[in-house]
């Protein structure tokens, strides 16, 4: 499996590409965002590992670019940035993970599986809930035959839910189905998807769907 690394930090791109290449994976390693956006696009890779702060062309730039592209590829954002809004904004500009430096290689590594796991699942058919349908290939989501366009983490969230409705799910189940990983000291992040998501799916119609079960988590469920 082929990897990219965007990487600035010299030091820390090497032990990034050794640790990976003795997990055979085969690794690619750029220092700069107009290099690492070329590869992304010119090439076939199964993850992109890539630092917020790279030169030429910032990681909330690149993810940006490379979602508008049509190209999904897995990506794992690295960052020296520790703050709710931080994490927040990297996965609303596309990335499907954030590691925060300094950070241990078995973390990364178990990151890097997690992330090529889930990628490689077969989702199946459309799901359906209440007025709700998923396309769980092309992460489309429809209410009412309305089209609704959702981030990835978003969209996530909501298969997850669709998949269990009628269950109270904790912020626990949910950061560990949708990061593969436990977010006890970003659990607020939860919350800002579920309102992202109340915004998008419950906003405009009478019935809402997504409820708070206090003290425990969220529910999806019909009035």
């Amino acid at each position: 499996m082929k990897i990219l690394v965007v990487e600035d930090e010299k030091k820390v791109a090497g032990f990034i590409k050794r640790g990976l290449e003795e997990d055979d994976y085969q690794v690619t390693i750029v220092h700069d965002g107009i290099e690492g956006i070329k590869q992304a696009l010119s090439q076939t890779y199964c993850l992109v590992i890539l630092d917020v702060m790279v030169p030429k062309k910032d990681g909330l730039a690149f993810i940006k670019e490379l979602r508008e592209s049509g190209n999904q590829v897995p990506t794992l954002m690295l960052t020296a940035r520790a703050t709710t809004e931080d994490v927040v904004a990297g996965l609303e500009a596309g990335a499907d993970d954030y590691l925060i430096k300094p950070f241990a290689f078995a973390e990364l590594l178990a990151r890097v599986r997690a992330l090529l796991r889930r990628s490689g699942q077969d989702r199946g058919a459309e799901i359906f809930f209440a007025d709700l349908r998923l396309d769980p290939v092309t992460h489309k989501v429809w209410r009412s035959g309305n089209e609704i366009d959702l981030t990835a983490k978003e969209y996530g969230l909501l298969e997850y839910m669709v998949r269990n409705p009628n269950i109270v799910l904790s912020r626990a189940m949910i950061a560990e189905h949708i990061w593969d990983y436990a977010f006890d000291s970003f659990t607020n992040i939860i919350d800002v998807y579920v309102n992202y998501l109340r915004k998008k799916i419950d906003k405009d119609y009478p019935t809402k769907l997504i409820h708070t079960v206090r003290g425990r988590g969220y529910i999806l469920r019909e009035g």
